[in-house]
Formats: C-alpha cells, sequence, structure tokens
C-alpha cells in the first residue's frame, strides 16, 4: 500500500524516489501539503493552468478539484441546475455533465458571483465550496507563480476577491458594500460634486446628509455600511530599490516594500487594534483575516518575477529579490499590491530599473575588440 501511495505522489510530481528508495518533496508536493490539497488536484491544476488563462479558465479549473468530489447530487437536482445554467454568465464547456460534482461546483460558484438566489439545499452546498476555495485559489497562485507567468496569477487573485464578496470583477467596486443596490449605485454615480463617486473610500468622504440622500437606508443598514467602510482597507504602499545604480544584467535584485495602514492609531484602542484586517464579507460563510499579494512583474512579456503572500495589520515590510533581466539596458517592471478579499483596493507601481551589461557581455565586447585588432594587423599584413 506504502509504494502504491508513493507511486501515485511520484507520478503526480509531487515527490520523487531514488533506487534506494529515499524519498524527497518537490515543488507540486510542498505546495500540496502546505495548503493541504489533495495531489490529485494539484496535480490537475499543474496540467492544466496555461500561459494564458483568464479567470473563466482558473475558476473551470478550480470547480475540478477533487476537495469537491463530495457535493451531493440529490434526486431530482439536474433539472434544477439545468435551468440555471441558462443565464449563466459564462457557458459550462461543451464536455459539462449535469450530473458530474465539478459542473456543480461551477454552476454555483457562478450563482455566487451573480448573487442568485438558491434553495436551501444549494446554499449549503454553495457554503461548502466557499470554504474550500481560497486555501485552493492560493495554492492555483503558487503553481502558477512557480512557471513564472503574470496574467495568471494576477487573475487568480482577482478570482480570490471575488470568492470572498460574491461578485465578479467587472462588478462596480460600491456593490460590495451592504445593502448597495443597483439603483442606489446609480444615484451615486450621477452624483455632480466636486469629486466623483467611484470608490469605497469616497462615500466615506461624503457629507451626512449627501449620504443620507444618496442611499436613503434607514438607521440599522447604514449601520452595516458604516462597517463595511470602516473596515475597507486604506493602504499606502512604498518601495526602494536596493542598490539601483549599480544593477547588473542575470544578478540578484532587492526591493524593500513597505506596506501601512492608514488609520488613525490615537483613536484606536487595544481590542480596535486587534479587530484590524478583519474582513467585511456578508455573502463569504466564514470570519478571516485579510492577505495581500505583492507581486513583482514585467507586463511586457508577462513575466512573473517575484511574489509573496504577506498578513496586515497596521504595518507590514517584506523584501522581493528576483534575478534582473539579461538584457541590458532601462526595463519598466511593475509592483502589485493585491488583496485577496476585496475589490478595488489593488495597487500598482512603476519599477523602473537600468540594467547595466554582466561580465558576460563584457567579455563578449572584448573579445569582438580583439578580433576587430586583429582583422587590422592581417589586412595592414597583407599590404
Amino acid at each position: 500500500m506504502v509504494e502504491t501511495v508513493l507511486g501515485d505522489l511520484e507520478e503526480s510530481k509531487c515527490c520523487q524516489m531514488t533506487d534506494e528508495g529515499d524519498v524527497s518533496p518537490l515543488n507540486l508536493g510542498m505546495i500540496a501539503a502546505y495548503y493541504y490539497i489533495s495531489y490529485t488536484t494539484i496535480e490537475m491544476i499543474a496540467s492544466s493552468v496555461k500561459e494564458r488563462t483568464k479567470i473563466r479558465g482558473v475558476m473551470e479549473i478550480l470547480a475540478h478539484a477533487s476537495e469537491f468530489s463530495s457535493l451531493p447530487m440529490r434526486f431530482g437536482e439536474e433539472k434544477g441546475l439545468k435551468i440555471l445554467a441558462r443565464t449563466l454568465t459564462y457557458k459550462l464547456p461543451s464536455t459539462s455533465e449535469f450530473h458530474e460534482w465539478s459542473t456543480k461546483a461551477l454552476i454555483l460558484l457562478q450563482c455566487h458571483f451573480s448573487r442568485k438566489p438558491l434553495s436551501s439545499d444549494l446554499r449549503t452546498d454553495l457554503s461548502s465550496i466557499l470554504k474550500e476555495c481560497l486555501k485552493l485559489i492560493q495554492g492555483i497562485v503558487d503553481v502558477i507563480s512557480s512557471n513564472g507567468w503574470l496574467k495568471p496569477a494576477l487573475a487568480s487573485m482577482e478570482l480570490s476577491q471575488m470568492v470572498v464578496q460574491g461578485l465578479w470583477n467587472k462588478d462596480h467596486p460600491l456593490k460590495q458594500i451592504p445593502h448597495f443596490t443597483d439603483e442606489i449605485i446609480q444615484r451615486c454615480v450621477q452624483y455632480q460634486g466636486e469629486e466623483p463617486i467611484e470608490s469605497v473610500y469616497d462615500i466615506l468622504t461624503l457629507e451626512d446628509d449627501v449620504r443620507n440622500r444618496l442611499l436613503q437606508l434607514p438607521d440599522n443598514k447604514m449601520a452595516d455600511v458604516a462597517v463595511f467602510c470602516n473596515n475597507y482597507p486604506s493602504i499606502e504602499v512604498s518601495f526602494d530599490v536596493e542598490e539601483a545604480d549599480e544593477i547588473v544584467a542575470g544578478e540578484p535584485v532587492r526591493v524593500k516594500i513597505s506596506l501601512e495602514r492608514e488609520i488613525d492609531e490615537e483613536d484606536i484602542d487595544e481590542e480596535t487594534k486587534g479587530k484590524l484586517g478583519m474582513v467585511a464579507s456578508p455573502l463569504f460563510p466564514v470570519e478571516r483575516r485579510e492577505g495581500w499579494w505583492v507581486v513583482i512583474g514585467d507586463t511586457s512579456n508577462n513575466t512573473l518575477l517575484s511574489l509573496k503572500r504577506v498578513s496586515l495589520q497596521l504595518e507590514s515590510k517584506v523584501v522581493l529579490e528576483f534575478l534582473a533581466p539579461e538584457e541590458a539596458g532601462d526595463h519598466n517592471l511593475t509592483l502589485f499590491c493585491m488583496s485577496d478579499s476585496y475589490l478595488g483596493c489593488d495597487q500598482e507601481h512603476a519599477i523602473p530599473i537600468s540594467v547595466s551589461p554582466g561580465d558576460d557581455d563584457d567579455d563578449d565586447d572584448d573579445d569582438d575588440d580583439e578580433d576587430d585588432d586583429d582583422e587590422e594587423e592581417e589586412e595592414e599584413g597583407g599590404k
């Protein structure tokens, strides 16, 4: 039995075995162990995700996770799923079968993002799906990061936000706020004030009478709005490229990054401080703290250079390290700070770097110069 299990793990590229019987973990195995993901799921993720995978593709990969194989299929439920499938934002893959748990998971995820009403049984199933989603998405991000692909990683991070808030990534960020209907959002968008209302931050800056006129909500619902807006993260991001004037092609580059929550520390006590970072997510079944992915990438060639995931209460510092591009010259990299829980608060910062030629390039130039000198001497000798 042990040999069979080890054979399966080796076949799924989670570990490797020597002829002497020694076993050592591989990258996929370590990711699976860290996030408590099935080895069959991590193998499926690694074989399915591609360089150009978008949110729709990541969502379909997520729905095929073995962790959802225990979803029940009740008598007569296929008919209800077929009805729900008619109005999905994304059509089901042509190979989908309604008796399969992966199809059910995909339908329920899309219903969650569209906030469609569900029966009590399907709501229970959706809750069990959502509880597994975040660790699976984090595993997907790590697999993609291992391949050095930027766009699929960012798409997976946006999917995490969608799961927590129960929205599509293209929905208006104001829709995250409890009790915000399309009518309320429309009034906010059409508001002709000194500054347009485009984000959650803008709701906080409104005068009370203006806010009351736009929202038209009773006091108990206004209290829910206040809780969400006060929990919504306002983060100041700063960075410093170490020895920026001495970056050499192919050599390590270190970037120090600081994330600091913008809050008046004098106005918070220890109890309030302990609650900082708690996510306001009425449609997510469990309480959780927000996390952030800090990413450096090159958008011009879809390359992810370095990534770390951090938690944030008041302040967090992290150092990202990567190898400078092999090509000397000016390069425009981008620092991404991506929330795992909220839409509309991600940040992008340009990191321009100038790369000097490496030693190999210098040697090549010297060789070229020597060849030119030799040719000139031969020509003079011929004369």
